[in-house]
């Protein structure tokens, strides 16, 4: 599965280029980000996917030194999921 990383985003699409999933997290201040958004296709769901989109988005979070505050839902219960990530969250 090959995600494209922008500087707030990190998205999966289709051969035709239309957008599958992504996760949005704009900034805050220069060392933190809103987690704000999840999406995942319905033709995706239950696969995964948006749990794929947190672990790529931690790792964008360890290698840019960011610190997060999630908003989504889904961000927010993934991280309740999740303690070993706390270090991530301001």
């Amino acid at each position: 599965m090959n995600f494209t990383r922008s500087e707030n985003q990190i998205a999966l699409h289709n051969e035709s280029g239309e957008l599958l999933a992504e996760i949005t997290f704009p900034y805050i201040d220069n060392n933190t980000v809103d987690i704000n958004h999840t999406f995942v296709d319905p033709s995706l769901r239950g696969q995964g996917i948006a749990g794929k989109l947190m672990n790529e988005l931690t790792d964008e979070l360890g290698r840019r030194e960011l610190k997060a505050v999630p908003t989504c839902s889904y961000a927010v219960g993934w991280f309740e999921k999740h303690p070993e990530y706390s270090h991530l969250l301001k």
